[in-house]
């Protein structure tokens, strides 16, 4: 088996050794890398957001709780998938944490084949999100270098304006409108109006 595991990084958050333990031999055995922390705490404080990765967390743990660290993460904007283990057959609590965004919850003690199915599409999901959550995250650091000035002309070559109109609309000159304009595309690497687009509208930015 190679040192790193191709198909992605699973943590698990579980006050219960026991079932950490049971988890952690489960997927490693199935080829994933497992991260297991003991508490939401410690798990939030020693994750990487910017990992491929997806989530399997007990509902109710000492401290804090399961459903309190999902709204920890819908806050963060993490494109975490969660899947959250339950042994209290808790079934309206486990509804509350998919309408929130959740995968999926499993009961103990549940089945290893369910789980590790589950597993399997928890990270195929993590690749499309982890992917648009970097897309985004490019587009804003690109955006992030425009003066409000050039965002206010940015704004209106999206909305179609031409040069002359957007002139009028900011009181300034058309030649100012040409330089703002040239500087918005050296700025975010754009060669054409459609790649300004794309940008600005949150598609796949050009390759530089």
């Amino acid at each position: 088996m190679s040192l790193i595991p191709k198909k992605g990084t699973v943590y698990v958050v579980d006050d219960d050794e026991a079932v950490r333990d049971s988890l952690q031999w489960l997927l490693e055995g199935k080829d994933y890398r497992v991260r297991c922390f003991d508490s939401a705490e410690s798990f939030l404080a020693r994750y990487d957001p910017r990992e491929v990765a997806c989530l399997i967390v007990d509902i109710r743990m000492g401290g804090m709780t399961g459903l309190e660290l999902q709204d920890r993460l819908v806050e963060r904007k993490s494109p975490l998938p969660v899947v959250f283990i339950t042994g209290h057959g808790d079934v309206p609590m486990a509804v509350n944490t998919m309408k929130k965004g959740a995968m999926d919850f499993i009961q103990k003690p549940f089945k290893e084949d369910e789980l590790v199915s589950l597993v399997e599409r928890m990270l195929e999901r993590a690749k499309d999100t982890f992917a648009e959550f970097q897309s985004a995250a490019s587009r804003d650091a690109l955006l992030s270098k425009l003066t409000s000035r050039e965002a206010q002309v940015l704004e209106r070559i999206v909305a179609g304006r031409l040069n002359k109109q957007i002139a009028d609309d900011l009181g300034i000159s058309i030649k100012t409108v040409e330089a703002h304009r040239a500087n918005i595309m050296e700025k975010l690497n754009a060669n054409t109006v459609a790649d300004l687009l794309k940008i600005a509208l949150g598609q796949q930015p050009p390759k530089a």
